[in-house]
């Protein structure tokens, strides 16, 4: 891809797409309120993310991929394993034409998202380039160094929550064993 901008400043290749739409948290929260039934808010982080990390509450949330529960010593980390139902799950609830403001942590998996859904035909998919979490703190001399506290949904201090609704969750299902809390304020 080319190089990207957006409002004067490059776009990291991750977080390109190949629908070239792009906003801010703060520019995706000023779209949707301009429009709120015209525009949707995609969250595609994992269901864990959506639930202990918050999310704006106007969003739905289809993950593009899982974390994959296997460690990966050569990057130091666990890999992601992309959604196979992702594509089919955001086609049940949207059409091609319909502008969908995509989020994910930082902007790269909303990247892959976009892609993916630019592919089978969507068109006004845009990239919320700071994701809910935004950036990592690069100061050598913050107790925050390495946290994602620059810009983001979060930090720009739009509206987000913890509350769970359901219908506004978009999960492939699983098999899954149920796990019983210890007392009634877990």
């Amino acid at each position: 891809m080319s190089a990207a901008t957006h409002a004067g400043r490059p776009i990291a290749e991750a977080r390109q797409t190949s629908l070239g739409l792009y906003v801010t948290a703060k520019e995706a929260y000023d779209v949707w309120q301009a429009d709120p039934a015209g525009v949707t808010i995609l969250d595609v982080r994992t269901p864990e993310e959506w639930v202990f990390v918050g999310h704006a509450p106007m969003a739905v949330n289809v993950p593009v991929a899982f974390m994959a529960y296997v460690w990966d010593e050569e990057k130091q980390g666990y890999p992601w394993e992309l959604n196979p139902d992702f594509v089919a799950l955001v086609q049940a609830r949207f059409a091609p034409e319909d502008t969908i403001l995509v989020s994910c942590r930082s902007g790269g998996r909303s990247a892959i998202a976009i892609n993916a859904l630019g592919a089978v035909g969507f068109s006004h998919a845009y990239n919320i380039l700071d994701g809910m979490e935004g950036s990592k703190v690069d100061d050598p001399d913050s107790v925050f160094r390495g946290m994602r506290l620059k810009n983001g949904w979060k930090a720009s201090g739009l509206p987000w929550t913890y509350d769970l609704d359901p219908d506004r969750m978009a999960l492939p299902s699983r098999p899954t064993g149920r796990l019983h809390a210890g007392n009634a304020e877990d």
